[in-house]
């Protein structure tokens, strides 16, 4: 499993770096061609396709446990209330969608995206095992697993956390299919209906968030499913829409700001360069960090920001920019990385403050965290 994970966390690596190029350029003609062009579809598709890879490897890295996270302080009631009315959608009007709200409820530090992951990849997997319609209940309340629980059911930890039930009327599973379900790509769905990520990514997601989760099935009496997250002392935060992030509109343009843009691979590099060409800045381009610091040199301006990625051959995007940083102390810059946890955290990169963008990210979020960070 530690293999398969690393194996599918490299992958998903490469296939970013490749979807950012197939996206950049994607949107970069979206904003060339005409409205009223009859292209524009064929472009749209491409940026439709690039989206559906950027989630096959969302899954992969979850799947593996090392997908980059941004952790927030969650209300888990509030989580599932937003995604009620898409959930209801996904299972069809077949199956009933019951909520109950646990009082009270404390509050969890989890990734915002993979909570909607679990979310969709658990309403699928019951709707599927309801063919003929049934009930579908997700419940929420505070729980705590004391030390004996802990010793007899390896892989817990004791500790108050929060519970999410996911309870379907479905066929159920035998022991034998309870004791794979969380192997990737094990399915019992007819060929072409599933990929096997579904289970595990949730599995990925929780163990990766410091949760804990079980699975009690019979055949012809359904499934329970249940997750148990981390509680955290944190007062909840009002989470964030996508519109408060950016600070200016996005057609906005810089001001021949000079943005240092290093990458190891030539697509991406390009890509976002002649993005942010388009865009009003001056962009100086480098493929490593030596020839990035070598290029520093020959400078004879300064440079407004570093956009770099994380992990890259010889030097590190950390080091390069600790490395600039000790000449010019209010250099501002902006990781990128498609690579996995593991590899980031070995490489000693990335501090909690740090401005952070996953690949595959769209020109128009990377443009709002520039106009954000030049502010």
């Amino acid at each position: 499993m530690e293999a398969i994970g690393q194996l599918a966390g490299g992958v998903a690596h490469d296939f970013n770096n490749t979807l950012m190029a197939i996206s950049g350029y994607s949107e970069l003609l979206s904003a060339l061609i005409p409205e009223d062009s009859p292209f524009r579809s064929y472009v749209t598709e491409l940026l439709k396709a690039s989206q559906q890879g950027g989630n096959l490897t969302r899954q992969l890295l979850a799947f593996s446990r090392r997908q980059v996270l941004v952790p927030k302080p969650l209300d888990l009631n509030q989580s599932i209330a937003e995604m009620e009315d898409m959930l209801r959608r996904l299972i069809g009007e077949d199956v009933e969608l019951k909520i109950v709200q646990g009082k009270d409820l404390g509050t969890v530090e989890a990734d915002p995206g993979q909570i909607q992951q679990v979310l969709m990849n658990l309403a699928v997997n019951a709707r599927d095992a309801m063919p003929n319609g049934g009930k579908l209940t997700i419940e929420t309340a505070n729980a705590v697993l004391d030390e004996e629980y802990a010793g007899r059911h390896p892989g817990s930890i004791a500790g108050p956390y929060v519970l999410m039930t996911i309870t379907d009327t479905g066929l159920g599973m035998d022991e034998e299919t309870m004791g794979r379900i969380f192997e990737p790509f094990f399915t019992t769905k007819e060929e072409g209906k599933g990929t096997g990520l579904g289970l595990s990514t949730v599995y990925g997601i929780v163990k990766q968030s410091g949760g804990y989760i079980t699975v009690h099935s019979q055949v012809t009496q359904g499934t329970t499913i249940k997750m148990y997250l981390p509680r955290v002392d944190q007062p909840k935060k009002e989470r964030l829409t996508a519109q408060s992030d950016v600070l200016r509109e996005p057609d906005s343009k810089g001001n021949q700001e000079t943005i240092l843009l290093v990458d190891d691979n030539e697509s991406v590099r390009t890509a976002i360069g002649s993005f942010l060409k388009l865009k009003g800045f001056h962009v100086v381009q480098a493929g490593s960090g030596p020839e990035a610091l070598r290029v520093v040199q020959n400078q004879d301006f300064p440079i407004d920001l570093l956009v770099t990625d994380v992990v890259m051959p010889e030097m590190s995007g950390t080091e390069l920019y600790q490395n600039l940083q000790s000449k010019d102390p209010e250099l501002k810059v902006l990781f990128l990385s498609g690579y996995t946890e593991e590899a980031i955290r070995r490489n000693g990169l990335l501090s909690s403050n740090s401005s952070f963008l996953s690949k595959p990210v769209t020109l128009k979020n990377l443009m709002s965290k520039i106009l954000e960070l030049l502010t």
